[in-house]
């Protein structure tokens, strides 16, 4: 018998590849976490929090889009980060969301990339009311399986890596939108404080006894 007609598995034949051992989990792929994992969370279709007293993000004013109507749109997603987001989170966020998003999204989230430019279909401006008040878990769940012409950036981008670009596109909300978490009561609250006083009341615009006599009684 020659070698070449010898009994083998061939690449990628039906058998050639070996199976886990049941009811054990590769090094690395446990994935405990649902809300670190996926955004998602542990109850599918649980209602949200109401996203105007959320801490991830700025709220935008609107009252077209309340709480209620933004966690009807996303029911599944997480509204919170999984771990605290420090400066380094973010800074790391601002590496790879330049890397791997600004072509498409602008480096300002505007949706105006370099790729958009050339004639590629244009994203959605993450500075629209609807996104400013899109729980983060969204934000993960779109780079984590797509969403439209976008595709999924899981095999490119760690799980790490992709909770740092939602913190900072994050970042990127509030400052094009500084003043987005003030509701518009709180803004007219705080309207009068910022006007001065009459000059009537002004205790300043009345002359001294001193001046009045020339000085010393």
């Amino acid at each position: 018998m020659d070698m070449q007609d010898q009994p083998r598995l061939e690449a990628y034949e039906k058998g050639s590849i070996r199976q886990p051992v049941a009811g054990t989990v590769p090094r690395g792929y446990l994935r405990e976490d649902k809300q670190l994992y996926t955004g998602k969370k542990d109850g599918a279709g649980a209602a949200g929090k109401p996203l105007a007293n959320q801490p991830a993000g700025p709220g935008t004013g609107n009252a077209n889009i309340s709480a209620t109507s933004a966690g009807a749109l996303y029911p599944d997603v997480v509204d919170t980060f999984p771990f605290p987001v420090t400066e380094e989170i973010v800074r790391r966020g601002e590496g790879r969301y330049n890397i791997f998003c600004a072509m498409c999204h602008g480096p300002t989230g505007y949706g105006d990339g370099m790729i958009v430019r050339r004639g590629y279909r244009r994203p959605p401006s993450y500075h629209t009311d609807q996104l400013r008040q899109a729980p983060v878990g969204h934000y993960f769940d779109v780079m984590t399986n797509g969403w439209g012409a976008m595709p999924s950036y899981a095999a490119q981008i760690p799980v790490a890596d992709r909770w740092a670009i939602v913190a900072y596109i994050r970042a990127l909300q509030l400052s094009q939108n500084p003043q987005g978490s003030s509701s518009n009561n709180g803004a007219a609250t705080a309207a009068p404080q910022a006007q001065p006083p009459a000059p009537s009341q002004t205790p300043a615009a009345r002359p001294s006894p001193r001046a009045e006599t020339g000085g010393r009684r």
